[in-house]
């Protein structure tokens, strides 16, 4: 049977585009992998339920009464108490962000809950608004289903589980803004997108357009190349963070509680990271079309699903939490939010600087040998 000219020459081109697509495996790769991930991610690997909070546990009174409201906290199992000498000790894991909440029992609780007037102070960590709010639930749950437990027991003294009120206070977000803990996470998308994606087509255009060629007989060194092309971004980025410091505080009124050095300090050790990786997706590609895929799918996603911007990442499987830690972002983020909402911390500041100065080395390797041999 003939076929008709117009379907001849759709027949021919579509064999043509298929040959194509096979033979672009950027594409094959964001049309088949890159929905898998995010199934998989989505589907298994996140979660917005809090599970395993850390929660520091002061118990000032050791009456029988009050270490049977501590075990109903301890019998939790999305809680992880933490038994701390004093009050002060437990506000300084809450300041270094190691636990997420404080339970405080009183000296006098045994005799206020003999009157059914007894208090629970309870100090959340509000740098993540939903976590405190989903804490405070369960933790008063908690308290509230070993009230009925003694009420049903019918245990000299109990009175209902009203007997005991929660006393909550919320530290570094008060009011329970979530814009306070989205934009500081915003700030490290940002430097992500500045950085990686950005540069990632640098030395791709250069391969693309021929113009590489031309420093092969120049007395230009690799490593003169790789810090002239993240010097002018480098720029950039400190403009973008400027720009997004000031519309942080002007605009969204979020407070900056910490140091503005610190806060710029590592947002420039996170900056070069995200510049350095950009170059080297840009040398291993040498498209400039790939390079834009590569670094969206090794910067920019990982930086959104698996830095904890989006989710806590205490909540996800061992091998998640695992992949997270590799990203850079995520370490970041952490220190930033620590930054703008709580203060500065130096410890998580210098071992966030530690870390990014670490990936900096592997990746200036590695963007220095994708183009050693073309330059030496």
């Amino acid at each position: 049977m003939t076929l008709s000219p117009f379907l001849t020459r759709l027949i021919a081109l579509i064999r043509k585009e298929n040959r194509q697509m096979l033979r672009d495996r950027s594409n094959l790769m964001v049309g088949f992998f890159l929905p898998v991930v995010l199934i998989l991610l989505f589907g298994y690997g996140l979660s917005f339920d809090v599970k395993n909070a850390p929660i520091a546990l002061v118990l000032e009174d050791n009456s029988s009464v009050a270490r049977e409201v501590v075990s109903g906290i301890e019998g939790s199992r999305y809680l992880v108490p933490v038994r701390t000498e004093s009050m002060k000790q437990a506000e300084a894991l809450l300041r270094a962000g190691r636990v997420d909440a404080i339970v405080r029992v009183p000296v006098d609780f045994a005799r206020s809950q003999m009157r059914g007037e007894a208090k629970v102070q309870l100090i959340l960590n509000g740098v993540d608004s939903t976590t405190s709010t989903t804490l405070q639930a369960y933790i008063n749950g908690a308290i509230g289903t070993v009230m009925l437990r003694r009420l049903d027991r019918g245990t000299d003294g109990a009175a209902g589980p009203g007997s005991v009120t929660l006393v909550q206070r919320t530290w570094f977000n008060e009011a329970g803004i979530s814009t306070w803990y989205l934009v500081p996470g915003l700030v490290v998308l940002i430097m992500t997108l500045v950085g990686a994606f950005l540069t990632s087509m640098l030395i791709a255009r250069e391969w693309e357009r021929g113009t590489l060629e031309a420093l092969f007989v120049t007395p230009v060194r690799p490593l003169e190349l790789i810090l002239a092309k993240l010097a002018p971004y480098l720029v950039v980025g400190l403009i973008d963070l400027a720009v997004c410091v000031l519309t942080a505080r002007i605009l969204f009124q979020v407070p900056i509680r910490g140091s503005l050095l610190a806060i710029l300090v590592t947002s420039i050790a996170y900056l070069v990271v995200s510049l350095l990786m950009g170059l080297f997706i840009s040398g291993v590609t040498r498209n400039q079309f790939a390079a834009s895929q590569m670094a969206l799918l090794t910067s920019f996603m990982p930086a959104l699903m698996l830095s904890g911007f989006v989710f806590d990442l205490r909540n996800v499987p061992l091998a998640v939490w695992v992949a997270s830690q590799i990203v850079p972002a995520t370490h970041f983020m952490g220190v930033i939010k620590t930054l703008f909402l709580a203060g500065t911390n130096w410890p998580m500041v210098l071992q966030s600087c530690a870390i990014m100065f670490g990936y900096s080395l592997v990746l200036l390797m590695l963007t220095w040998r994708t183009i050693r041999k073309r330059l030496d």
